[in-house]
């Protein structure tokens, strides 16, 4: 047994931020089946890494009633001895933690805000409100809730144990890998001994070191800059207000960049930008925290200091995010600048977006070919999330003599201008990223993602996408708006009765039903979410993307609905 696999003790608290640091909670290890057989183990699909992204995979399956066994080299949630982590969750990812259970949890910790202020010195140069913002305020979800990763990964774990299927294995470290035409193999070290295990597909999800980068014979592209940062992560007696505020050139921070957010437990992240040459032991320590603390908010600050870390970025992104069996995520497949709250948002939607495909195409209905759509639709995502991270990172800290120049210009001009506003950039805010080279969407209408807007049940309640997803189950979506001809309505029950699809019926006030499943839309909020202009039908994925849209019911959603489950891919396969 190695000394990392001492014993651990269970404690599942949910007060982890403590004065002087993080407690975590611990998972006991429990000896697989597979070291008492002393043969492999099999399972369908294998998670490697139990961070954000790997849990929600882990936990998705777990509601498509997948199984599938999760490893993790660690006994807890979060990095032991490490910051909070990711803090800032989209609407996009709220949105897709209401459909696994756990929103109701992270609502209640952690902290709502919509309102963004951007300064340069003592200069306000503007201000936002999300919530006033189309693309955000027809959501049940907030634009934004601040909460502490392991926060939200310590949820999954929960939820992931009430709805079984995924078997949660901790202190377990896979040291190798093989695979072949006929699945892959696993080398597992655990307290207990050493196993193989066996499987169907790998996801892996163990952030920016990962092994199978190198196992698999995956490259990247990647950049390394020179920006130094320091967290800290402080409770206040004063508080300051609940908003998002950002310095480009902070006064008191030698006009270097500062970040100010409120976390759950009242634990307040800031982040100082720092000399490109500064000694990460030197600006971490306590005096100078508190130093920097006093010149931000006065000599009479009184601080309570949980966690203080230096941390560097680099930017890289994986070239290809299938790599035969495996299939990277997360940290693994791409790492941005922390910018625009891209990195762990976008480890989630990589998890949403693989997990109904996974459960599509091991529970038959849908080809394996479209698995192969991940990498298309993720790949893009990842590459413009780098690009934008990239640019905020070069506005910080310009590169060049005309990058500073430029920087100069757009806040002398942004003080007094609205239209130079948009030039100061201080990190463009994660969305759901759109899908235009998605070869299982339609191109001309497909590939956008649809907010949880809220509808009429036929019975009168309130409900909302998400419950459509849920009560879909894994299967395709299909809206028909208003009022449809009996031969339309007998197309779609038989496409209900021979696909993977399931039909709903939307109505305004004074149409009527010709569908039992129907739904009322009185402002037409749900056609809106669909990004239906005048159209008969929207195609909508498990994921809540829409996958097409159409006039009429006819051939053209038929084909839309075979080409959103891989078929297209599946004929390309066989040419």
């Amino acid at each position: 047994m190695t000394e990392r696999y001492g014993g651990t003790a269970f404690t599942n608290g949910y007060e982890f931020a403590q004065g002087g640091g993080y407690t975590l909670p611990e998972y006991p290890f429990r000896a697989p089946p597979e070291l008492g057989s002393g043969h492999p183990g099999h399972a369908p699909v294998v998670i490697v890494g139990g961070g954000i992204s790997g849990l929600t995979l882990a936990c998705a399956l777990a509601a498509y009633g997948v199984p599938a066994v999760l490893l993790d080299e660690d006994n807890t949630v979060g990095v032991k001895g490490a910051s909070s982590r990711g803090i800032c969750y989209t609407q996009k990812s709220l949105e897709i933690f209401q459909r696994l259970g756990i929103y109701e949890k992270i609502a209640a910790k952690g902290t709502q805000w919509s309102v963004g202020r951007t300064f340069a010195g003592d200069d306000e140069v503007y201000s936002f409100d999300l919530r006033a913002q189309s693309g955000y305020n027809l959501s049940a979800q907030p634009p934004f809730i601040n909460i502490q990763q392991f926060y939200i990964e310590a949820f999954l774990v929960d939820r992931i144990g009430e709805l079984g299927h995924v078997d949660l294995r901790w202190c377990s470290r896979v040291t190798g890998f093989h695979q072949d035409d006929s699945g892959a193999m696993l080398d597992v070290k655990t307290p207990a001994g050493d196993y193989q295990l066996r499987c169907a597909h790998v996801i892996d999800a163990t952030g920016s070191h990962s092994p199978f980068r190198e196992w698999a014979g995956a490259t990247l592209t990647s950049k390394r800059g020179d920006d130094r940062w320091c967290i800290a992560d402080v409770r206040f007696t004063k508080h300051p207000p609940v908003e998002r505020h950002t310095w480009v050139e902070a006064p008191f921070n030698e006009n270097r960049a500062v970040w100010q957010h409120l976390m759950a437990d009242d634990v307040w992240r800031i982040d100082y930008q720092m000399a490109p040459d500064a000694d990460p032991a030197y600006v971490s320590r306590e005096d100078v925290v508190r130093e920097r603390l006093a010149r931000q908010f006065g000599d009479d600050v009184e601080v309570e200091i949980v966690w203080v870390g230096p941390y560097a970025y680099r930017s890289e992104c994986i070239d290809r995010m299938r790599h035969g069996r495996v299939f990277f995520m997360g940290d693994a497949a791409k790492i941005v600048s922390p910018f625009g709250a891209r990195g762990g948002n976008t480890g989630i939607a990589d998890a949403d977006n693989l997990a109904w495909k996974l459960a599509a195409a091991l529970q038959g209905r849908a080809p394996e070919a479209l698995l192969d759509s991940y990498h298309d639709e993720r790949h893009e995502a990842a590459q413009q999330n780098v690009m934008v991270t990239n640019r905020t990172a070069r506005f910080l800290r310009p590169a060049t003599p005309a990058e500073q120049l430029l920087r100069t210009a757009a806040l002398s001009l942004a003080r007094q201008h609205e239209f130079a506003r948009g030039l100061v950039n201080t990190g463009r805010m994660a969305v759901a990223n759109p899908y235009t080279r998605s070869p299982v969407c339609e191109s001309a209408t497909g590939g956008l993602s649809v907010q949880n807007v809220e509808f009429q049940w036929a019975d009168g309640s309130t409900g909302g996408v998400t419950d459509l997803l849920l009560w879909a189950g894994g299967d395709l979506l299909v809206l028909l708006f208003g009022e449809a001809a009996p031969a339309d309505l007998r197309r779609l029950r038989a496409l209900g009765e021979t696909a993977p699809v399931r039909c709903v019926q939307v109505l305004r006030p004074g149409e009527r039903a010709g569908a039992t499943e129907h739904v009322r839309d009185a402002r037409g909020h749900l056609e809106g979410a669909c990004h239906l202009d005048g159209g008969a039908w929207a195609l909508v994925r498990p994921d809540a993307y829409v996958a097409a849209t159409g006039a009429r019911v006819d051939a053209a959603l038929v084909h839309a609905i075979g080409r959103a489950l891989g078929a297209a891919l599946l004929q390309e396969e066989a040419a």
